[in-house]
């Protein structure tokens, strides 16, 4: 990172030094990747990857999109299969969710408010 307020990266592999999130509050508060507001993450999941415990009581609301691969998101009442570049989902507070990756997968997830504490187990 410079001094300029800029910050230049690569989004595979600055994911892989912090669980994929790539902006968030929990960046150093002198990093321009540093958001109270909002979090992104690049998440890469090969086939079969799962999140086989669901997460339940999410504070935030979650845009996810596909860039490559197929992918399932499960919700209590249906599943959304993510299957062309650029398909999409927008998960809503309190929407509990799992979720599958059918093919290897490449998904951007931003999530709003970055909530300082908050962990999904």
């Amino acid at each position: 990172m410079s001094d300029d307020g800029v910050y230049v990266g690569h989004a595979a592999k600055d994911a892989a030094l912090d669980r994929g999130w790539l902006l968030g509050h929990f960046k150093d508060p002198h990093d321009p990747r540093h958001s109270e507001a909002l979090e992104i993450k690049w998440d890469i999941h090969p086939q079969g990857d799962e999140r086989a415990q669901w997460v339940r009581g999410e504070e935030r609301t979650a845009l996810l999109v596909l860039i490559s691969g197929r992918f399932r998101m499960r919700f209590p009442r249906r599943e959304v299969l993510l299957e062309r570049q650029g398909d999409y989902v927008v998960r809503g507070r309190g929407v509990d969710h799992s979720w599958h990756a059918d093919e290897e997968s490449v998904v951007l997830t931003v999530r709003w408010p970055s909530v300082p504490g908050y962990r999904a187990d």
